[in-house]
């Protein structure tokens, strides 16, 4: 169904820290670091609540990652706590040796991801996260859309025994999701049945692509709308199912269109059902700085660009 309640706005980090705090509470085992960013990771209820549990390691993210691969060695889950730039590209090195190659159970958390982390600029805007997450053996790689996921994702990593990228994001979106499914990882959500169009879009972009269905479905035009919020492991059946009743897809993400969902969805159909393909993302760009409205109308990542892509792509399937 495209028609939700909202039950008001709130940021994607706010429900991980959320979901951080009641995965404290179910598990003793569950430990915390943070690098100097408490307050934007919203990991303070979870500070306040197990003192004794949280470590503030200051902004020394390498180590870090160094120290939760050292802690599941003692049996204990960590939660690291950083911006997604710093999360990844800043400390690839110690993720790939420590925590992938080992197989060690750290959960990357990671917020202001992309170019809606706005006016800090390109330096902050992390777009190439999923993709250097992903290419990770032994890696899942989360990318929930709104506070209610997030929350849930946050708890389902808690009992996933492996290394998570989780990552979310900093300005407050609708909130949408509560009661119209149970988070599972790596299970697609379905939001709409659709026979004319897949529109496949994971984090901010999923709301984006509820907008531009919308629209598309006034015009008569069917979307079958997914929801990718597990992009490794991957939903490839659901993927390949719905390209097999529409004939084309389209992909939407706050990412480089290199090596994130669009690229990783174009394998699955080239090797199982190649069908006409087009992508939402940032193409082979940096961001800069701006509101988050602003660089999403910029960079081709708000509802209209969807609906343009869209119609576009159905005049590509409809020539052959």
């Amino acid at each position: 169904m495209l028609d939700f309640t909202i039950t008001g706005n709130n940021d994607t980090r706010s429900g991980f820290g959320e979901g951080l705090l009641e995965a404290g509470r179910r598990n003793n085992k569950v430990v915390a670091l943070c690098a100097d960013l408490v307050g934007s990771l919203k990991m303070d209820a979870f500070q306040k609540e197990f003192p004794e549990r949280f470590f503030q390691v200051g902004i020394a993210e390498a180590n870090m990652m160094g120290v939760a691969a050292g802690l599941t060695i003692g049996g204990f889950i960590p939660f690291t706590g950083t911006f997604a730039n710093f999360s990844t590209g800043r400390v690839y090195d110690q993720i790939r040796q420590s925590i992938a190659y080992s197989h060690k159970n750290v959960k990357i958390c990671a917020s202001h991801a992309g170019l809606t982390l706005g006016e800090d600029g390109a330096t902050h805007q992390i777009l190439e996260d999923i993709g250097m997450m992903s290419m990770l053996p032994n890696m899942a790689v989360i990318n929930p859309c709104d506070y209610h996921q997030t929350m849930a994702a946050t708890l389902a990593i808690l009992d996933y025994d492996g290394p998570v990228y989780l990552r979310f994001g900093r300005p407050k979106v609708p909130m949408f999701s509560e009661g119209h499914h149970d988070f599972e990882l790596g299970k697609a959500w379905k939001i709409h049945n659709g026979k004319d169009i897949t529109i496949v879009a994971t984090g901010h972009l999923v709301w984006q692509s509820i907008l531009a269905a919308r629209q598309l479905e006034e015009e008569g035009i069917s979307v079958d709308l997914i929801n990718i919020h597990t992009i490794k492991p991957l939903d490839s059946e659901a993927i390949v199912k719905s390209s097999k009743i529409t004939g084309c897809v389209l992909t939407a993400e706050e990412h480089q269109i290199f090596g994130g969902l669009g690229s990783i969805v174009a394998q699955v159909l080239a090797m199982h059902n190649p069908v006409a393909m087009d992508f939402v993302g940032v193409n082979d760009s940096f961001g800069e700085s701006g509101t988050p409205d602003e660089l999403m109308v910029k960079y081709g990542l708000d509802a209209k660009s969807v609906y343009t892509k869209a119609k576009l792509l159905l005049q590509k399937k409809a020539s052959g």
